[in-house]
């Protein structure tokens, strides 16, 4: 049985792999871009789940369903998400959003993105109404306390949630916590995080330690056994999926 660890999410991809070109076919967009890569870190087959980061140049996608539930988190750049009624939710260097499966989009964007990203895929994109894309409050929003049964290491933690799937099975927020030190215990679910504030020192069962501060992002796939400890005040967004 293979130990799962926590995987750092290298912005430019892994050291001496760096990221991969992806191939690009004119009649897949409205607006073709010169250029798109990225490098997937993790994947759950069964799950059709995909982390990673991605990358592309000027391009529109055409307008149609969303194919699949995700969140993403924009490491440079700046995108609109076009709406069905003509408006366009922008989304800036920084922010965390998450886009609902089956809810008619066109991505538009001017100059280079690049974004770490956590995507539940389908085989068949589902036709669905509503809001399909969910920004991240500002950094400076006050987050609501969590009960005191979910505080965890000592700390006292704030949670928000911004995005929930239409099948319940993925979630994603932005938590703060202040000085906290976990137990080792094992993920009872897959977590994408990137850090807002802070840093975190994540510790596996073989005592091998990661510091992962302001910038970064990360991904734990469920099963993992580790601890978590920051000695100072740390916020970050989040996407979990359940197996």
């Amino acid at each position: 049985m293979t130990t799962q660890t926590v995987i750092r999410l290298f912005a430019d991809g892994p050291p001496g792999i760096g990221l991969e070109k992806l191939p690009i076919d004119p009649a897949d967009f409205q607006t073709a871009p010169t250029e798109q890569t990225w490098h997937v870190y993790f994947e759950d087959k069964a799950l059709n789940l995909a982390v990673g980061i991605w990358t592309t140049t000027d391009m529109q996608e055409p307008f149609g369903p969303y194919p699949g539930d995700e969140f993403m988190v924009v490491l440079k750049g700046r995108v609109e998400m076009m709406n069905a009624d003509g408006t366009a939710t922008p989304v800036e260097t920084g922010q965390g959003f998450g886009v609902r499966n089956g809810v008619p989009l066109s991505w538009k964007q001017t100059g280079f993105l690049k974004k770490a990203f956590i995507l539940m895929s389908y085989d068949e994109s589902k036709a669905a109404d509503g809001q399909g894309v969910f920004v991240a409050p500002s950094e400076a929003d006050a987050l609501p306390l969590q009960d005191a049964e979910d505080q965890i290491g000592g700390g006292e933690q704030r949670e928000a949630a911004i995005y929930k799937n239409d099948t319940g099975n993925m979630e994603a927020g932005i938590w703060e916590s202040s000085a906290f030190n976990t137990d080792l215990s094992p993920f009872s679910v897959h977590e994408f995080a990137h850090i807002i504030e802070g840093a975190v020192t994540i510790t596996d069962q073989d005592g091998n330690s990661q510091r992962f501060e302001a910038g970064e992002s990360l991904f734990t796939p469920a099963g993992t056994v580790c601890s978590w400890a920051s000695d100072g005040p740390v916020r970050k967004f989040y996407a979990i999926v359940t197996p």
